[in-house]
C-alpha cells in the first residue's frame, strides 16, 4: 500500500508531518482491565489538571487549533478529535470503554495531544493519499452525519475520502472483526523528526503488545512526502 501526502498540500505547509503504522495479523477485542484501568485514571487526571489549565491552553491542543485556522478551517466550529475529547472529559464526560482499537486509539490522541484515526484496511481500495478538502469532499462520519471537510485534511483512497483529523468514516470503522489496521498520526509540526519517529515507536510497540501481530512505522513530511507499507 502507497501513501502519500498530496504535493500541492506540502508545497503550501511544507511543516505537515503524518505518522503512519501498518498493522496486520491483528486481534481486536474488548480491552484488558488494565487498559481500562489506566484510561479511567488518566482521564480523571486530565480533568483536575484542566480545572487549572483550560483545554484550548494546552500545548498540542493549541498547537493544532493553529494550524486548523492555517490550513483555512474555523476550530471554534470544526474542532479537531483531540480538542473534542478533552473538552468531554473536562466536563467530566468521561469515554467509556469500547473495544481495544478504539480504546488505545483515545488513550494516545489524549497522551500525545493530537488527532490520531485507526482504519480498517479491508475497505481501503488502492494508495492512500493526504489532502486538504474542499466543499464537494464529504462523507458519513462515526457522529452519524454527513461531513463536508472543506479546509480540513483527510485520507482518501480510489473510492474516496475516508478519515480525517475532525471525524472518522462509517466505511473504514475498526471493530473486532479488524485484522490489519493502519493508524494516522496527525503529528504536531513542531516535533522533530526524532522526537515524531520516537513517537510512532512507542505507540506501536504498544498496540502491538496488546493486539498482537506485527507493525511497520514510517513518517511522512516535506523530505520524504510518501511510503509504501
Amino acid at each position: 500500500m502507497e501513501i502519500s501526502i498530496n504535493q500541492s498540500l506540502l508545497a503550501q505547509h511544507p511543516e505537515l508531518k503524518i505518522g503512519i503504522i501498518h498493522y496486520t495479523k491483528i486481534v481486536v477485542a474488548e480491552s484488558p482491565q488494565m487498559i481500562k484501568g489506566r484510561m479511567q485514571l488518566y482521564q480523571e487526571n486530565l480533568f483536575l489538571e484542566m480545572q487549572e489549565q483550560p483545554v484550548t491552553q494546552r500545548e498540542g491542543i493549541a498547537e493544532w487549533r493553529q494550524l486548523w485556522k492555517k490550513l483555512g478551517a474555523d476550530p471554534n466550529r470544526y474542532r479537531h478529535s483531540a480538542e473534542s475529547l478533552m473538552r468531554r472529559i473536562s466536563k467530566q464526560n468521561y469515554l467509556t470503554p469500547l473495544h481495544s482499537g478504539v480504546d488505545l486509539n483515545n488513550f494516545f490522541s489524549l497522551q500525545y495531544e493530537m488527532p490520531i484515526g485507526l482504519y480498517d484496511v479491508a475497505p481501503i481500495k488502492g494508495s492512500v493519499e493526504i489532502a486538504l478538502g474542499h466543499d464537494e469532499i464529504s462523507y458519513e462520519g462515526l457522529n452519524g452525519r454527513l461531513n463536508t471537510l472543506t479546509n480540513i485534511l483527510y485520507s482518501r483512497d480510489e473510492v474516496g475520502a475516508f478519515g480525517s483529523p475532525f471525524v472518522d468514516s462509517k466505511r473504514t470503522a475498526v471493530t473486532e472483526e479488524t485484522t490489519e489496521a493502519l493508524h494516522i498520526f496527525y503529528l504536531r509540526p513542531s516535533l522533530t523528526t526524532e522526537a515524531a519517529n520516537e513517537l510512532l515507536s512507542s505507540a506501536g510497540k504498544m498496540f502491538n503488545q496488546i493486539h498482537g501481530g506485527h507493525y511497520q512505522t514510517a513518517l511522512l513530511s516535506n523530505n520524504a512526502p510518501s511510503t509504501t507499507l
